[in-house]
């Protein structure tokens, strides 16, 4: 995922040093051209998730936001390893120089935040005392995120990677370590917290896009403006293209599976999830382009105006088309009267292929659940594990990992807390219960 951003850094940061010299834009140097490149590389896949479905297509809401959220921490690191070099002449040594620091700040803010997300698992496991008070193990779990941020703006570390690393941990250790009653508080805490924040994001971006100072240097030079972006929009599209497509077509070569194929439809899905352009960009570009807070230059006014041009655009002529091209590409299977819920088949999906290996008898009450028709794109999740790096990293796992930081099945419980589902108490063996 690092790799379709640095293909499209690469791209637009070479498209736009080409083109924008037909428009006469003389004041851009090869330091404002490499902070294009990392502008434009962070994409906004919200528009797309809310209409994926991660039940029908658990393979393809992981690549969308994954990449989204990946994609967007590698702009913030390439950007702020743009700031740190003189790059007005590039030699060998100071690229050199360039991609060691960009690799430094990626792999310690990924470091990080996965020992803070390890360190919140063991001081609940291990440490905390009173695991039975909700409002304490929330507390804890929301400070220990924050407190990853809060390190990595310290150190000067990408802190969106940070969270996001710190995030992934927590979700498959630490929130097994809590109550029932913690688990539900913390999901609809983080949700509506999401939610308020993606309201101020593009409260923000809208209400920025009204101010009437940079649109006044722009209207003397309209055709400039445009052609900027136009060029920006273009190089888009060119450099998604060229990151996405060739990326799954070595995917799909080193995969034996035709199931664990990236078909060409949701190819086009993960095009498309990665063309829109959000928050992230804007606040890069005003970064770059403005001098205490004001856009004091013609120049750097026309480079923020095509921004939110470029922003305003994907977002809602895209945004608009995501949901019926979505529909298209990707047919929603008939509802079944039986089917399960949303969020018991996404646990039944992990646990499944345990059920498949053990010599007990299903329950009969899990009978219907577990011979219940599923969609195609869960085949995979329904069968044996193979030989692959998820199966050894998942022995491995069992093994060293949860033993020491808890998670889902290795959580003794607690006299007094709610009990855990009825499925998980199942699946446990005799002596853990």
């Amino acid at each position: 995922m690092p790799d379709s951003s640095l293909i499209s850094f690469v791209i637009i940061w070479l498209g736009s040093t080409l083109l924008f010299k037909n428009l006469d834009i003389g004041f851009l140097e090869i330091k404002d051209y490499l902070a294009l490149g990392a502008i434009f590389s962070a994409t906004d896949t919200v528009c797309t998730l809310q209409v994926l479905n991660q039940d029908e297509t658990p393979l393809l809401y992981s690549l969308v936001f994954g990449e989204g959220v990946v994609n967007d921490a590698t702009s913030v690191v390439l950007f702020n390893a743009i700031q740190r070099f003189d790059l007005s002449h590039i030699t060998s040594t100071i690229a050199t120089e360039f991609f060691v620091n960009f690799f430094y700040l990626f792999l310690t803010s990924t470091v990080l935040g996965i020992v803070v997300g390890l360190l919140s698992a063991y001081i609940i496991k291990k440490l905390y005392l009173g695991r039975h008070s909700t409002d304490r193990e929330v507390a804890l779990m929301i400070l220990m995120a924050y407190l990853s941020y809060m390190v990595a703006e310290l150190f000067d570390l990408s802190s969106i990677l940070t969270v996001f690393f710190c995030g992934i941990v927590m979700s498959h250790y630490t929130w097994h370590n809590v109550t029932e009653k913690s688990r539900v508080t913390t999901k609809h805490a983080f949700a509506t917290l999401s939610f308020v924040s993606e309201i101020f994001i593009f409260l923000y971006v809208g209400m920025d896009a009204l101010d009437i100072e940079k649109w006044k240097f722009v209207s003397k030079s309209p055709g400039k403006s445009i052609g900027v972006s136009s060029i920006l929009l273009v190089l888009v599209l060119v450099g998604r293209a060229a990151s996405v497509f060739p990326l799954c077509f070595l995917s799909n070569f080193t995969r034996k599976s035709e199931s664990d194929k990236i078909g060409l439809k949701q190819q086009v899905t993960v095009w498309w999830a990665g063309l829109m352009r959000g928050a992230v960009s804007v606040a890069l570009a005003y970064n770059w382009f403005t001098m205490s807070g004001h856009t004091q230059q013609p120049g750097n006014a026309i480079m923020i105006t095509s921004t939110i041009t470029v922003v305003l655009f994907t977002n809602v002529v895209c945004g608009l088309l995501t949901k019926p091209l979505v529909r298209f590409l990707l047919p929603q299977h008939k509802q079944s009267s039986n089917r399960m819920s949303s969020e018991l088949s996404s646990e039944l999906s992990l646990v499944l292929p345990l059920l498949t290996n053990r010599e007990d008898p299903i329950p009969d009450s899990m009978v219907g659940i577990v011979n219940a028709p599923h969609p195609p794109s869960l085949r995979m999740l329904l069968t044996r594990p193979t030989r692959s790096v998820h199966y050894y990293w998942r022995m491995f796992d069992d093994a060293f990992m949860r033993p020491v930081f808890g998670g889902r099945g290795f959580v003794q419980h607690v006299p007094g807390s709610p009990k855990q589902n009825s499925l998980h108490e199942w699946l446990l063996p005799e002596q853990q219960r």
